[in-house]
């Protein structure tokens, strides 16, 4: 543990021209006396650190040193490809490689791009939960991460409706979708690639055998696949409407966009008076009356008769809360 924190130390004042005590304290997640005790045995093993006394002194490196403990491991080198998405590398375990590596590249750099992490990290952040919605970490994700990482095969158990149901998976990979986790899988022993929200495990177990990627899986076009699916999956209804001009540009922000591009492009022309009928998929009635409602006058139910008259109940209160008084 001392050993790693030194070299970090070293590769911290190698890549900024002199640091505080309580800067390196604060880096280091260490107290100002034990980073006065790691740079006088920096000192003494040959690094020559120097320390300016004073209140507005610190430490540096004399004389241009440069450390060339600066190769990166594994997992830092995998980590660091993931350093634009900050609060994912925490929720996964991965968030002190990644700092071993950013810090070894400022190290690497020369003195003249050393500040370009930092200019990144102001240009550029990733929040990926919802609006109005608190994330919340999976307890057992670290475990998860660290099998996806190792190719290891994990045995686990899940929450599938009232029951709980154990599955050997191979874990491909790990999606973060609008705050949620998710992990793609294979079930050990077959062909089949499945999705589980990793806030559904109740358990995780990761043995020691790894198994053998299948060279032809795409994580991104498998997600891209099945969350296309699972959306078409939830539209079970169907509602006739009518639309103006105006509500046929709008319906696509309103609705799923797939469908209602594919419900427009099926949908005749113009009626007499410019409105276009449209049939159109959706998850229930509830939600058709909740998203359609967004379109004010743009849109006339026609059908199932049930949401007609829904619309025409809720007209009626709108009419009579806004009569003039």
């Amino acid at each position: 543990m001392r050993a790693a924190r030194l070299i970090k130390m070293v590769l911290l004042l190698q890549s900024r021209p002199a640091m505080t005590a309580a800067e390196l304290a604060r880096e280091l997640e260490v107290s100002e006396r034990t980073v006065t005790r790691d740079a006088q045995a920096l000192s003494e093993a040959g690094v020559p650190v120097y320390a300016d006394r004073g209140r507005i002194g610190g430490y540096r490196l004399v004389g241009g040193y440069r450390t060339r403990l600066t190769g990166l491991a594994r997992s830092e080198a995998e980590a660091l490809f993931l350093s634009g998405v900050p609060g994912a590398l925490r929720e996964m375990g991965l968030e002190d490689a990644a700092s071993a590596a950013r810090l070894k590249v400022s190290a690497a750099l020369l003195p003249s791009l050393r500040d370009a992490s930092r200019t990144a990290a102001q240009r550029f952040h990733l929040d990926a939960p919802n609006w109005f919605r608190e994330p919340v970490t999976p307890e057992l994700l670290p475990a998860v991460a660290d099998a996806v990482w190792d190719d290891r095969r994990i045995t686990a158990r899940y929450r599938r409706d009232d029951t709980e149901v154990e599955r050997e998976l191979e874990p491909y990979g790990l999606v973060l979708k609008a705050g949620v986790w998710y992990l793609c899988a294979r079930v050990a022993g077959t062909e089949a690639f499945r999705v589980y929200r990793i806030d559904r495990f109740t358990a995780v177990e990761a043995g020691e055998e790894r198994f053998e990627r299948a060279a032809e899986f795409d994580l991104p076009a498998f997600w891209e696949e099945r969350a296309e699916q699972f959306a078409r999956s939830l539209l079970r209804a169907e509602v006739v409407v009518r639309l103006t001009a105006q509500g046929v540009r709008r319906l696509p922000h309103t609705v799923d966009p797939a469908s209602a591009r594919e419900a427009l492009a099926e949908a005749g022309g113009p009626d007499g008076d410019g409105w276009v009928t449209v049939t159109l998929p959706v998850e229930s009635e509830e939600v058709a009356h909740t998203q359609l409602t967004a379109l004010g006058a743009d849109v006339e139910v026609l059908a199932p008769r049930s949401l007609r008259e829904r619309f025409a109940a809720e007209a009626a209160r709108l009419a009579e809360l806004y009569r003039p008084r």
